[in-house]
């Protein structure tokens, strides 16, 4: 039942730290996702230095999709959003054609307060990939359905699953759910989808007679249910959904075609992609390239 399970890798960025579990050398993608990173957790207090905010930089065929447990974090792109993520929600972002983005954690750095949460990059199909870019903003029950069953909490955040569908906009076969399991309590997977994983977030649980533990993520076999039991409270983390092929990563930028990314970086490297417009003067240049491009705005 479980094929694979792989160990979130630490990467330091400075003020905090996040475990990178997607991309993985034996298993590259879980259906459209091609990145996964949970970030922190991390205290930080009131008036740390921007080191940790993400400057401006940008994107290419695919959705960002941005989910907390703890903090908050300031979003800003070059098609003109301003939206501040708090726990539970969901930040949608469509890169298609290409978009640049921002996210600066000007909450935390005026009050203080502890940082965790998910960030995910899923590929856009390749009738999509050139799409125009798009930003949406997700909270409540009636985008992000909700479930409570004795030491079960549950929340659909993208895609359909357990008879749900989420009101964020994606465009290929997937589901990402959040769930919060009080220690003895069971919960099942469907065999819903050809491709499924599990990323315990937080704490212990058993699966198939396996037991995984904090920043582990299980990568299933297909055409069976999968039962969890969680051996002390835990926070997991279900994804997956139908491949959409093979995808070119290199920085920020993911397509089906290699060219396509050249031509991106050669794009960027250009200032041929608009900044943010409401955070456009800093940016991060591409790696070991020439100097980032010129600000447009001004």
């Amino acid at each position: 039942m479980i094929d694979l399970v792989i160990e979130a890798r630490r990467k330091n960025l400075g003020n905090f730290e996040v475990g990178r579990v997607l991309p993985f050398h034996a298993h590259r993608m879980v259906g459209p996702f091609t990145f996964l990173d949970h970030m922190g957790p991390a205290t930080f207090q009131p008036g740390f230095t921007k080191d940790a905010d993400v400057r401006p930089h940008p994107h290419i065929g695919l959705s960002t999709l941005s989910y907390l447990f703890q903090g908050e974090i300031t979003h800003r792109d070059s098609v003109g959003s301003l939206a501040v993520i708090k726990p539970g929600e969901v930040n949608w972002m469509t890169a298609g054609s290409g978009i640049t983005h921002s996210e600066r954690f000007e909450g935390l750095r005026e009050h203080g307060g502890r940082m965790d949460g998910m960030q995910a990059w899923i590929a856009l199909p390749k009738e999509y990939e050139e799409i125009d870019p798009s930003f949406t903003h997700h909270e409540g029950p009636q985008d992000l359905p909700y479930y409570e069953n004795g030491g079960l909490k549950a929340r659909l955040i993208a895609g359909e699953a357990f008879g749900a569908k989420s009101n964020v906009p994606v465009y290929s076969p997937l589901f990402y759910v959040h769930w919060e399991l009080e220690p003895g309590t069971t919960a099942a997977l469907p065999a819903e989808y050809s491709e499924r994983a599990a990323y315990v977030a937080e704490g212990r649980v058993e699966v198939d007679g396996r037991e995984l533990t904090t920043a582990q993520m299980a990568v299933f076999a297909p055409g069976e249910t999968v039962v969890f039991k969680a051996l002390e409270r835990s926070t997991v983390m279900l994804l997956g959904g139908e491949p959409v092929g093979p995808r070119f990563i290199e920085w920020n930028f993911v397509s089906s075609s290699k060219d396509r990314i050249e031509q991106a970086k050669a794009d960027w490297k250009a200032g041929r992609m608009k900044l943010p417009d409401l955070d456009h003067d800093e940016f991060i240049p591409l790696p070991d390239g020439p100097p980032p491009p010129a600000n447009p705005m001004s």
